[in-house]
Protein backbone atom coordinates (compact mmCIF):
# COMPACT_ATOMS: atom_id res chain seq x y z
CA UNK A 1 0.00 0.00 0.00
CA UNK A 2 0.87 3.66 0.14
CA UNK A 3 3.78 4.61 2.39
CA UNK A 4 3.65 8.39 2.00
CA UNK A 5 2.11 11.34 0.16
CA UNK A 6 2.78 15.05 -0.24
CA UNK A 7 0.81 18.04 1.04
CA UNK A 8 1.03 21.76 0.53
CA UNK A 9 2.80 23.59 3.33
CA UNK A 10 -0.23 24.36 5.50
CA UNK A 11 -1.46 20.78 5.28
CA UNK A 12 1.42 19.73 7.53
CA UNK A 13 2.17 23.02 9.30
CA UNK A 14 -1.38 23.28 10.70
CA UNK A 15 -1.71 19.59 11.57
CA UNK A 16 -3.13 18.58 14.95
CA UNK A 17 -1.13 18.46 17.14
CA UNK A 18 1.23 21.02 15.63
CA UNK A 19 4.35 19.33 14.21
CA UNK A 20 7.44 19.81 16.32
CA UNK A 21 9.64 20.18 13.23
CA UNK A 22 7.18 22.12 11.10
CA UNK A 23 7.51 21.06 7.46
CA UNK A 24 11.12 19.91 7.87
CA UNK A 25 10.16 16.36 8.83
CA UNK A 26 7.16 14.26 7.78
CA UNK A 27 4.32 13.48 10.15
CA UNK A 28 2.70 10.11 10.73
CA UNK A 29 -1.02 10.07 9.92
CA UNK A 30 -3.46 7.99 12.02
CA UNK A 31 -3.52 5.49 9.14
CA UNK A 32 0.23 4.95 9.44
CA UNK A 33 0.99 6.74 6.17
CA UNK A 34 3.60 9.52 6.23
CA UNK A 35 2.75 13.04 5.02
CA UNK A 36 5.51 15.27 3.62
CA UNK A 37 4.99 19.05 3.50
CA UNK A 38 6.13 21.27 0.64
CA UNK A 39 8.90 23.74 1.49
CA UNK A 40 7.91 27.38 0.97
CA UNK A 41 11.32 28.78 0.09
CA UNK A 42 12.20 26.33 -2.67
CA UNK A 43 8.71 26.60 -4.10
CA UNK A 44 8.93 30.38 -4.28
CA UNK A 45 12.38 30.39 -5.87
CA UNK A 46 11.26 28.21 -8.75
CA UNK A 47 7.49 28.67 -9.11
CA UNK A 48 6.88 32.33 -8.24
CA UNK A 49 5.57 34.25 -11.25
CA UNK A 50 7.22 37.45 -10.04
CA UNK A 51 10.59 36.30 -8.71
CA UNK A 52 11.02 32.67 -9.79
CA UNK A 53 13.86 31.61 -12.07
CA UNK A 54 11.69 30.89 -15.15
CA UNK A 55 10.89 34.60 -15.52
CA UNK A 56 14.52 35.56 -16.15
CA UNK A 57 14.95 37.79 -19.25
CA UNK A 58 17.37 35.34 -20.90
CA UNK A 59 15.08 32.32 -20.84
CA UNK A 60 12.93 31.33 -23.79
CA UNK A 61 9.56 33.06 -24.04
CA UNK A 62 6.83 30.42 -23.88
CA UNK A 63 4.06 32.58 -25.31
CA UNK A 64 5.80 33.63 -28.56
CA UNK A 65 5.49 30.77 -31.03
CA UNK A 66 6.05 30.99 -34.80
CA UNK A 67 2.65 29.37 -35.29
CA UNK A 68 1.21 32.75 -34.30
CA UNK A 69 4.11 35.11 -35.02
CA UNK A 70 4.92 34.42 -38.67
CA UNK A 71 2.93 35.42 -41.76
CA UNK A 72 0.17 33.00 -42.63
CA UNK A 73 1.50 32.48 -46.16
CA UNK A 74 4.80 31.29 -44.71
CA UNK A 75 3.48 29.13 -41.89
CA UNK A 76 0.28 27.70 -43.42
CA UNK A 77 1.88 24.39 -44.46
CA UNK A 78 3.12 23.78 -40.92
CA UNK A 79 -0.03 24.39 -38.86
CA UNK A 80 -3.48 22.81 -38.75
CA UNK A 81 -4.78 21.86 -42.25
CA UNK A 82 -7.88 23.99 -41.66
CA UNK A 83 -5.68 27.07 -41.27
CA UNK A 84 -6.07 27.24 -37.51
CA UNK A 85 -2.91 28.68 -35.97
CA UNK A 86 -1.39 26.38 -33.35
CA UNK A 87 1.78 26.09 -31.29
CA UNK A 88 4.62 24.52 -33.25
CA UNK A 89 7.21 24.41 -30.48
CA UNK A 90 9.51 26.79 -32.37
CA UNK A 91 9.98 29.98 -30.40
CA UNK A 92 12.40 32.69 -31.54
CA UNK A 93 12.27 35.05 -28.57
CA UNK A 94 13.41 35.30 -24.98
CA UNK A 95 11.44 36.67 -22.02
CA UNK A 96 13.26 40.04 -22.24
CA UNK A 97 10.83 41.87 -19.93
CA UNK A 98 7.19 42.29 -18.95
CA UNK A 99 6.17 44.23 -22.08
CA UNK A 100 5.28 42.87 -25.52
CA UNK A 101 8.72 43.84 -26.80
CA UNK A 102 10.87 40.71 -27.09
CA UNK A 103 14.45 40.18 -28.22
CA UNK A 104 15.81 37.09 -29.99
CA UNK A 105 16.44 34.00 -27.91
CA UNK A 106 20.11 33.18 -27.36
CA UNK A 107 20.52 29.55 -26.18
CA UNK A 108 24.05 30.09 -24.85
CA UNK A 109 22.87 32.92 -22.61
CA UNK A 110 20.00 30.80 -21.33
CA UNK A 111 22.29 27.83 -20.67
CA UNK A 112 24.68 30.02 -18.69
CA UNK A 113 21.80 31.49 -16.70
CA UNK A 114 20.53 27.98 -15.86
CA UNK A 115 23.94 27.17 -14.39
CA UNK A 116 23.95 30.40 -12.38
CA UNK A 117 20.47 29.72 -11.04
CA UNK A 118 21.42 26.16 -10.11
CA UNK A 119 24.32 27.54 -8.09
CA UNK A 120 22.07 30.11 -6.45
CA UNK A 121 19.51 27.46 -5.52
CA UNK A 122 22.21 25.25 -4.01
CA UNK A 123 23.73 28.14 -2.04
CA UNK A 124 20.36 29.02 -0.53
CA UNK A 125 19.72 25.40 0.43
CA UNK A 126 23.10 25.19 2.14
CA UNK A 127 22.31 28.26 4.25
CA UNK A 128 18.79 27.01 4.94
CA UNK A 129 20.06 23.63 6.11
CA UNK A 130 22.87 25.14 8.20
CA UNK A 131 20.31 27.23 10.10
CA UNK A 132 17.76 24.45 10.54
CA UNK A 133 20.41 21.97 11.68
CA UNK A 134 21.18 24.26 14.64
CA UNK A 135 17.60 24.17 15.92
CA UNK A 136 16.63 20.54 15.15
CA UNK A 137 17.77 17.28 16.72
CA UNK A 138 17.58 15.42 13.43
CA UNK A 139 18.71 16.29 9.88
CA UNK A 140 16.21 18.77 8.37
CA UNK A 141 14.35 17.55 5.31
CA UNK A 142 13.53 20.02 2.53
CA UNK A 143 10.75 18.77 0.25
CA UNK A 144 10.67 20.48 -3.15
CA UNK A 145 7.88 19.09 -5.36
CA UNK A 146 6.98 20.76 -8.66
CA UNK A 147 4.52 20.09 -11.45
CA UNK A 148 6.30 18.02 -14.11
CA UNK A 149 5.01 20.32 -16.86
CA UNK A 150 7.21 23.12 -15.51
CA UNK A 151 10.41 21.47 -16.71
CA UNK A 152 10.79 21.71 -20.47
CA UNK A 153 7.28 23.01 -21.12
CA UNK A 154 6.64 26.27 -19.29
CA UNK A 155 10.31 26.56 -18.42
CA UNK A 156 12.22 25.35 -21.47
CA UNK A 157 15.56 25.39 -19.65
CA UNK A 158 14.18 23.60 -16.60
CA UNK A 159 15.79 20.22 -17.42
CA UNK A 160 19.16 21.94 -17.91
CA UNK A 161 18.74 23.64 -14.54
CA UNK A 162 18.00 20.30 -12.90
CA UNK A 163 21.08 18.71 -14.47
CA UNK A 164 23.34 21.55 -13.35
CA UNK A 165 21.82 21.46 -9.87
CA UNK A 166 22.43 17.75 -9.29
CA UNK A 167 25.94 17.96 -10.70
CA UNK A 168 26.76 20.89 -8.43
CA UNK A 169 25.28 19.15 -5.39
CA UNK A 170 27.43 16.10 -6.14
CA UNK A 171 30.70 17.88 -6.92
CA UNK A 172 30.67 21.32 -5.29
CA UNK A 173 29.43 21.02 -1.69
CA UNK A 174 29.21 18.79 1.38
CA UNK A 175 26.13 20.14 3.20
CA UNK A 176 23.25 18.82 1.08
CA UNK A 177 22.35 15.20 0.45
CA UNK A 178 19.67 14.30 -2.07
CA UNK A 179 17.27 11.65 -0.81
CA UNK A 180 13.97 10.03 -1.74
CA UNK A 181 11.03 9.86 0.69
CA UNK A 182 11.43 6.09 0.93
CA UNK A 183 15.10 6.42 1.87
CA UNK A 184 14.27 9.07 4.46
CA UNK A 185 11.63 6.89 6.10
CA UNK A 186 14.05 3.97 6.24
CA UNK A 187 16.53 6.13 8.14
CA UNK A 188 13.97 7.93 10.30
CA UNK A 189 11.03 5.55 10.82
CA UNK A 190 9.88 7.26 14.03
CA UNK A 191 7.48 10.08 13.10
CA UNK A 192 5.39 12.45 15.18
CA UNK A 193 1.75 11.29 15.06
CA UNK A 194 -0.52 14.04 13.73
CA UNK A 195 -3.66 14.56 11.66
CA UNK A 196 -3.04 16.77 8.60
CA UNK A 197 -5.01 19.95 8.02
CA UNK A 198 -7.40 20.14 5.09
CA UNK A 199 -5.43 21.50 2.14
CA UNK A 200 -4.85 21.40 -1.61
CA UNK A 201 -2.44 22.81 -4.17
CA UNK A 202 -5.25 24.73 -5.81
CA UNK A 203 -5.83 28.46 -5.72
CA UNK A 204 -5.84 29.77 -2.11
CA UNK A 205 -4.80 26.36 -0.82
CA UNK A 206 -8.13 24.78 0.05
CA UNK A 207 -11.17 23.50 -1.89
CA UNK A 208 -12.36 26.73 -3.51
CA UNK A 209 -11.62 25.51 -7.04
CA UNK A 210 -13.44 22.19 -6.74
CA UNK A 211 -16.48 23.27 -4.73
CA UNK A 212 -18.22 26.43 -5.88
CA UNK A 213 -21.17 27.57 -7.93
CA UNK A 214 -20.13 26.10 -11.28
CA UNK A 215 -19.50 22.56 -10.06
CA UNK A 216 -21.22 22.02 -6.69
CA UNK A 217 -24.10 20.19 -8.40
CA UNK A 218 -21.97 17.11 -9.06
CA UNK A 219 -21.35 16.11 -5.44
CA UNK A 220 -24.80 14.87 -4.47
CA UNK A 221 -24.64 12.55 -7.48
CA UNK A 222 -21.09 11.40 -6.67
CA UNK A 223 -22.13 10.69 -3.07
CA UNK A 224 -25.13 8.71 -4.25
CA UNK A 225 -22.86 6.77 -6.62
CA UNK A 226 -20.53 5.92 -3.74
CA UNK A 227 -23.45 4.75 -1.59
CA UNK A 228 -24.75 2.57 -4.40
CA UNK A 229 -21.33 0.99 -4.92
CA UNK A 230 -21.11 0.23 -1.19
CA UNK A 231 -24.55 -1.37 -1.39
CA UNK A 232 -23.54 -3.51 -4.37
CA UNK A 233 -20.37 -4.56 -2.59
CA UNK A 234 -22.40 -5.78 0.39
CA UNK A 235 -25.17 -7.47 -1.58
CA UNK A 236 -23.00 -9.14 -4.22
CA UNK A 237 -19.75 -9.77 -2.36
CA UNK A 238 -19.41 -13.41 -3.45
CA UNK A 239 -20.58 -13.28 -7.05
CA UNK A 240 -18.62 -14.65 -10.00
CA UNK A 241 -18.69 -14.38 -13.77
CA UNK A 242 -20.44 -11.46 -15.44
CA UNK A 243 -21.76 -10.02 -12.19
CA UNK A 244 -18.23 -9.86 -10.79
CA UNK A 245 -17.10 -8.13 -13.98
CA UNK A 246 -19.96 -5.66 -13.63
CA UNK A 247 -19.00 -4.84 -10.05
CA UNK A 248 -15.42 -4.15 -11.09
CA UNK A 249 -16.65 -1.93 -13.89
CA UNK A 250 -18.85 -0.04 -11.44
CA UNK A 251 -15.72 0.77 -9.42
CA UNK A 252 -14.00 2.09 -12.55
CA UNK A 253 -16.96 4.24 -13.50
CA UNK A 254 -17.18 5.81 -10.04
CA UNK A 255 -13.44 6.52 -9.94
CA UNK A 256 -13.60 8.13 -13.37
CA UNK A 257 -16.60 10.22 -12.36
CA UNK A 258 -14.77 11.33 -9.21
CA UNK A 259 -11.76 12.65 -11.15
CA UNK A 260 -11.01 16.15 -9.87
CA UNK A 261 -10.29 17.24 -13.45
CA UNK A 262 -13.99 17.59 -14.23
CA UNK A 263 -14.78 20.01 -11.39
CA UNK A 264 -11.56 21.90 -12.18
CA UNK A 265 -12.53 22.34 -15.84
CA UNK A 266 -16.02 23.51 -14.89
CA UNK A 267 -14.45 26.15 -12.67
CA UNK A 268 -11.91 27.36 -15.25
CA UNK A 269 -14.51 27.37 -18.02
CA UNK A 270 -12.25 25.84 -20.67
CA UNK A 271 -14.14 22.73 -21.89
CA UNK A 272 -17.18 22.76 -19.62
CA UNK A 273 -19.48 20.68 -21.84
CA UNK A 274 -16.87 17.93 -22.07
CA UNK A 275 -16.31 17.87 -18.30
CA UNK A 276 -20.05 17.76 -17.63
CA UNK A 277 -20.50 15.00 -20.21
CA UNK A 278 -17.76 12.86 -18.67
CA UNK A 279 -19.21 13.23 -15.18
CA UNK A 280 -22.75 12.42 -16.31
CA UNK A 281 -21.67 9.54 -18.56
CA UNK A 282 -19.66 7.70 -15.91
CA UNK A 283 -22.37 8.15 -13.28
CA UNK A 284 -25.00 6.96 -15.77
CA UNK A 285 -22.91 3.86 -16.47
CA UNK A 286 -22.63 3.20 -12.73
CA UNK A 287 -26.38 3.62 -12.25
CA UNK A 288 -27.15 1.27 -15.13
CA UNK A 289 -24.89 -1.38 -13.62
CA UNK A 290 -26.57 -0.86 -10.24
CA UNK A 291 -30.08 -1.34 -11.60
CA UNK A 292 -29.02 -4.23 -13.85
CA UNK A 293 -27.55 -6.17 -10.95
CA UNK A 294 -30.55 -5.40 -8.74
CA UNK A 295 -33.02 -6.44 -11.43
CA UNK A 296 -31.02 -9.38 -12.75
CA UNK A 297 -31.04 -8.16 -16.37
CA UNK A 298 -27.35 -7.41 -17.03
CA UNK A 299 -26.57 -6.81 -20.71
CA UNK A 300 -23.33 -8.71 -21.35
CA UNK A 301 -22.72 -7.09 -24.75
CA UNK A 302 -23.04 -3.60 -23.29
CA UNK A 303 -20.80 -4.56 -20.36
CA UNK A 304 -18.11 -5.87 -22.68
CA UNK A 305 -18.23 -2.64 -24.69
CA UNK A 306 -17.93 -0.60 -21.49
CA UNK A 307 -14.97 -2.68 -20.30
CA UNK A 308 -13.16 -1.95 -23.54
CA UNK A 309 -14.02 1.74 -23.51
CA UNK A 310 -13.19 2.46 -19.85
CA UNK A 311 -10.53 -0.12 -19.09
CA UNK A 312 -8.45 1.71 -16.49
CA UNK A 313 -7.64 -0.21 -13.26
CA UNK A 314 -8.02 -3.74 -14.70
CA UNK A 315 -7.78 -5.34 -11.24
CA UNK A 316 -10.15 -2.91 -9.53
CA UNK A 317 -11.51 -4.34 -6.28
CA UNK A 318 -15.08 -3.77 -5.09
CA UNK A 319 -14.48 -5.05 -1.55
CA UNK A 320 -14.54 -2.48 1.24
Amino acid sequence: GLQYFFLDTHGVLFAEPRPRYGIYAPIGCPSGVAAFGRDIETSKQVWSSSEGYPGDPDYREFYRDIGYDLDFSYIKDHIHPSGLRTDTGFKYYRVTGKTDYKEPYRPNWAREKAAIHAGNFMFNREKQIEYLARVMDRPPLIVSPYDAELFGHWWFEGPQWLEYLFRKIYFDQNVIETITPTEYLERHPSLQPATPCLSSWGARGYNDVWLEGSNDWIYRHLHQGARRLEELSRDFSRVTGNRKRALRQAVRELLLAQSSDWAFIMKTGTMVEYAEKRTITHLSNLNRIYHSLKNGDLDETWLEHLEQENNIFPEASYHF
